[in-house]
């Protein structure tokens, strides 16, 4: 039998709620009521509208053809006036009366006005809503705003406006920003970031009155007598639960709503969700635990057992543009000690509490990528006494290991916490992956992870790097990043254009927004510069990806794995047994034959690489770089050495080419296939570039693919000999560096530039020539062995310019 369902509020909470109920086909007759003359709308993301980086669109998590689809009637701007808890009606401001079976409070909070003299002035705003955005976006340049308030609120409204042009001061009671969050030394770190984007900071400073002129807010009075003009004042400080309507109703009420377990009010009928509530005591401001809520109000409806519970929370927040965590208890006591890491020349802060052996509270600021691995350690109470050491570096310094994002992320276990706003772990996310969820979007859509402040973005997408290796590509902006309005193209055009040979050069003469560049931006521009300038610039390996900087693949559980190459898929006896006595003699515990004809040794620990490394080295053997942005394989059939069909000799075709192009870097991975003959048994067809051998000599065709996207090469042209097939793929391979977008595989280049265009480039003899040199002259100069410079120590790339084909075997 369908219930009439009234919901108060179409806030986050009771929206996740409704989202629950729709999922699950309750049969429920709904009805929406909502004071704003809107629907649901993410309100954390109210600053990005305000700086202008997002439209209120973009926040949008309801549209009304979402209501309508779903038979949702909505009432939006109405109030309810009065509930007959007895007669189980509503009646709304305009005297409609609604019975209903269920009654959902959403009601939310109230900003806290401070009641200062002027506090009711024209141009006293608080900031909670779309109202109170759009008025402070009607400030720019030449105009002047005070903001009480040195907590998040506050201090995203000063930046949002900041960012317009106006000329914000900051007004905050207690000695340093943040302080429920953030400990002294955070707080000045925070507070010097808001001084160099020109927002005036005042701690310690209180209030006394609001200065008006004709009805209008003209100035704030601080008890100092310091007078601060402004056009707009906005108070942040604080939110109370909205509880006036349920206390109306005769509903148990205390800071806020009380609820039991099932998010039950004292009248069973009657449920509350969200800000509004009060359970156990608590009261709840963050969206994660109002999720939990919803989720838990949602089952209660359809009669299911749920049960809400208290989680430790942390916090973890980007303010301005800076980075913030904090969890536990970080105040200073009797038997705690600190473990403090600074780096003021990067903006780094790191503190951890420690009590017994067990991390009880965490303040992180400017780099929080390990904030979920120490919340985890926090929330378990770990025995931390064996990583005590280099605990403080993170879980990437444990077992000695060298600093790296993603292999933190994959030594995370499946249960940590990746997006504490709607709490989503790791495993949750490699389900969806393992379920056909294989991009930002997809996973946000199936687990909401990242969906709602959205600072978890960048650790969702090394969940999904880390689990999906190079199928995985972060989605292309319109710009290169967000450290400048450029697109590749722009950027590329600039270096050459420019003669621009270092990244400093690029950032000044481009406008870059961030002098250092980001790790978007940062592996572009080394590929850029390595691919126009290669005599005068110098690689740099801190701006590749973690695999290329490891020189081997990681695996989702922090272990390595280890490819050596085998020229054109053949091997030896004694390179097998090389790679039978390191399988051995590292525990290696899984040894698979990969699609590409070579040995893949599965789960080497990070500690173990340089050994085997080495041992494979001194077995004569290379590494296979099948981790790099660059010739991976060439795969080949028999060819006549042993084939009846056979018209060529593939295989040694095969070994010249990777001889030739082994250790290249390229916009993205390259592979290629030496068929020797139509029947195609090295899939010649479906690689980056492919060759089938004819009687009549070689048929060269480009831009397949065999990933997620499946793609059969395009005829390129034919030659007569094996040195004409060498020089077009050297020339193919040249153009493709200068002219493809970074992170490109050669069929999305193709698209662009067109397969005529390329035909163009190699079918000029001499064009062909100069991309070949151009080719030739890289390699002479970078071309290396990572495993045996990594053994040995080098600092710099070490020229191998007698290298023959013979040499490099």
């Amino acid at each position: 039998m369908t219930q009439k369902l009234i919901i108060i509020g179409a806030g986050m909470a009771t929206g996740r709620a409704l989202e629950h109920l729709l999922d699950a086909d309750g049969d429920f007759d709904v009805t929406l009521f909502n004071t704003e003359p809107r629907g649901n709308y993410n309100r954390i993301m109210l600053s990005p509208v305000l700086s202008g980086e997002k439209t209120y669109e973009e926040i949008v998590t309801h549209t009304p053809e979402w209501y309508e689809e779903n038979g949702v009637t909505c009432r939006f701007g109405e109030k309810i006036s009065q509930i007959d808890r007895a007669a189980k009606t509503v009646t709304a401001d305009n005297g409609d009366v609604l019975p209903y079976d269920k009654l959902l409070f959403g009601t939310g909070s109230n900003p806290f006005i401070i009641p200062l003299p002027g506090h009711d002035l024209e141009g006293v705003i608080a900031y909670r809503d779309l109202e109170d955005t759009q008025r402070m976006m009607g400030l720019g340049k030449g105009n002047k705003c005070v903001v009480i308030g040195g907590g998040l609120l506050g201090l995203e409204a000063a930046a949002g406006m900041a960012a317009r042009g106006v000329d914000v001061t900051v007004i905050h009671i207690m000695p340093h920003l943040m302080e429920r969050q953030l400990d002294e030394a955070a707080g000045y770190l925070l507070r010097k970031a808001l001084v160099d984007k020109n927002i005036t900071v005042k701690c310690s400073a209180n209030s006394k009155e609001i200065l008006g002129e004709n009805g209008k807010v003209k100035a704030l009075l601080l008890d100092d007598g310091t007078e601060l003009p402004c056009d707009l004042l906005v108070m942040a400080v604080g939110i109370r639960p909205n509880t006036q309507l349920a206390a109306d109703t005769g509903l148990a009420v205390g800071k806020g709503i009380h609820v039991d377990d099932q998010m039950r009010t004292s009248d069973d009928d009657i449920l509350a969700v969200g800000e509004c509530v009060e359970h156990d005591g608590a009261i709840f401001g963050l969206v994660a635990p109002l999720y939990d809520q919803a989720k838990v109000v949602a089952k209660t409806l359809l009669g299911e057992d749920a049960a809400f519970v208290q989680k430790e929370l942390s916090t973890k927040l980007k303010v301005t543009g800076c980075d913030l965590f904090s969890a536990g208890d970080f105040a200073e006591g009797e038997g705690r000690e600190d473990i403090v890491f600074r780096d003021p020349a990067r903006g780094v802060y790191r503190r951890l509490v420690i009590e017994g052996n067990c991390i009880i509270g965490a303040v992180m600021y400017g780099d929080t990528a390990d904030s979920n691995w120490f919340f985890g350690l926090i929330r378990d109470k770990t025995d931390i006494a064996d990583m005590r050491d280099t605990l403080i570096f993170g879980p990437a310094y444990q077992g000695g290991g060298a600093s790296d994002p993603l292999s933190a992320v994959a030594a995370l276990p499946r249960d940590a916490e990746i997006c504490g706003c709607n709490g989503i772990c790791k495993g949750q996310i490699e389900d969806a992956i393992a379920a056909g969820s294989t991009d930002l979007a997809a996973i946000r859509a199936t687990t909401k992870a990242s969906g709602s402040c959205g600072t978890c973005t960048g650790l969702v997408e090394q969940v999904l790097a880390v689990t999906l290796g190079d199928d995985f590509v972060i989605p292309a902006a319109a710009t290169v990043c967000g450290c400048t309005d450029m697109t590749h193209e722009d950027v590329r055009r600039m270096i050459k254009s420019r003669a621009l040979k270092s990244m400093p050069a690029v950032w000044q003469e481009c406008g870059w927004k961030t002098s250092c560049g980001c790790h978007v931006c940062r592996p572009a521009l080394n590929f850029y510069l390595l691919a126009d300038w290669p005599l005068e610039y110098q690689d740099d390996p801190q701006s590749r990806f973690i695999n290329e900087r490891k020189h081997a693949n990681i695996q989702k559980d922090g272990t390595f794995s280890v490819v050596p190459r085998m020229w054109g898929g053949i091997t030896t006896p004694d390179e097998l047994r090389a790679i039978a006595d390191a399988a051995d003699k590292f525990a290696v515990p899984t040894v698979k034959v990969t699609g590409g004809q070579r040995i893949d040794l599965l789960g080497v620990k990070g500690e173990d690489l340089p050994a085997i490394w080495d041992d494979l080295n001194k077995a004569g053997m290379v590494s296979g770089h099948a981790y790099s942005k660059g010739l991976r394989t060439v795969k080949t059939c028999v060819g006549t050495d042993h084939c009846r069909f056979g018209t060529q000799d593939s295989t040694g075709l095969g070994i010249k080419l990777e001889k030739t192009l082994w250790g290249s870097w390229t916009p993205h991975k390259l592979k290629l296939g030496v068929s020797g003959c139509p029947r195609n048994c090295a899939e010649a067809t479906c690689k980056d570039i492919g060759v089938i051998c004819v009687d009549s000599g070689y048929q060269i065709s480009i831009g397949g693919a065999a990933g997620m996207d499946v793609r059969e090469t395009e005829f390129l042209c034919q030659v007569t000999t094996e040195e004409e097939v060498i020089d077009v793929i050297k020339a193919v391979t040249q153009s493709y560096r200068e002219n493809a977008k970074y992170l490109d595989r050669i069929y999305k280049w193709m698209a662009k530039v067109g397969l005529e265009w390329i035909q163009e480039q190699v079918a000029d003899l001499e064009n062909r020539a100069a991309l070949a040199a151009r080719f030739d002259l890289s390699q002479t100069i970078y071309r290396k062995d990572p495993w045996a410079q990594h053994v040995q120590k080098a600092e710099t790339y070490q020229p191998l310019a007698n290298l023959s084909l013979e040499a490099a075997e």
